[in-house]
């Protein structure tokens, strides 16, 4: 009886989340009357906005990634080695941008950053560019530091740390050559999840005005009918293919320890 219930809130489930994306699925594909067609998708894929933000909020994702990169692998293995009594406090402030929504930080932005302040960013598009950055940075805060984390549970950085120092090896070589490697994993878990944050995030683009992918999908979405659909599948794709190359890893993480 257990496993007949189990079974049958799993189907419920799998119907909640599955029917609504097969609903979308064939509304995009019915772009041409009476038959199934990829008509939506190729008038998505050739629009030169959809070019435009698609390649600009990816080139942001990658940017993002490496800021996190440099930000959060040294501080998480500072404070792992060094500082373990600070570790709730880094966790909490890791945690904010979860708790604090995305128009309170672009707004915050915004407001210290504008044309009459001391570093007016705001009033260029480059400025403007580096504040979106910065949002992002912060925004996939959470998700990077907690990966980066676990990973650093995984291994013995004191050791590590202490045969690199007998060595010879400076913090530099110690980061890049030892820590790194043995978190690639991890931080490639933040990664994608990072990507796929930043991928569909609207609410700092619309408001810092720039041509990203999340504004596209709005103002797609607001003005035709077939196409809003297709590009919700597009967006829904790179989320799960993020999702499964997270899995994916992890069991490569697996078999390689299985293997030691």
């Amino acid at each position: 009886m257990t496993r007949l219930a189990a079974a049958l809130v799993l189907l419920l489930g799998v119907l909640y989340f599955a029917l609504p994306l097969y609903g979308m699925t064939e509304f995009s594909l019915r772009m041409r009357r009476g038959v199934y067609s990829l008509d939506a998708y190729r008038v998505v894929l050739a629009d030169p906005q959809f070019q435009e933000t698609f390649a600009y909020s990816a080139f942001m994702a990658l940017v993002t990634i490496v800021v996190g990169v440099v930000l959060v692998v040294p501080t998480a293995y500072w404070v792992r080695l060094y500082l373990p009594r600070l570790r709730p406090v880094v966790e909490f402030i890791t945690l904010l941008p979860l708790v604090i929504p995305p128009i309170v930080i672009v707004f915050g932005y915004i407001r210290l950053y504008n044309t009459s302040s001391f570093l007016p960013l705001t009033g260029s598009s480059s400025g403007t560019t580096l504040l979106l950055l910065f949002g992002y940075t912060v925004l996939a805060l959470p998700y990077m530091y907690r990966a980066v984390d676990t990973g650093l549970r995984a291994i013995d950085v004191r050791t590590l740390t202490e045969a690199a120092q007998s060595l010879g090896a400076g913090w530099i070589t110690i980061m890049g050559r030892i820590i790194l490697p043995n978190v690639l994993v991890a931080v490639l878990s933040g990664a994608f999840l990072t990507f796929a944050i930043v991928m569909g995030e609207f609410v700092m683009a619309a408001l810092l005005n720039r041509p990203a992918f999340g504004p596209y999908l709005q103002l797609t979405g607001a003005n035709k009918a077939y196409e809003p659909a297709a590009l919700a599948v597009i967006a829904f794709a790179i989320t799960w293919a993020s999702m499964g190359l997270i899995q994916l890893v992890t069991r490569f993480q697996k078999f390689a320890r299985a293997e030691r």
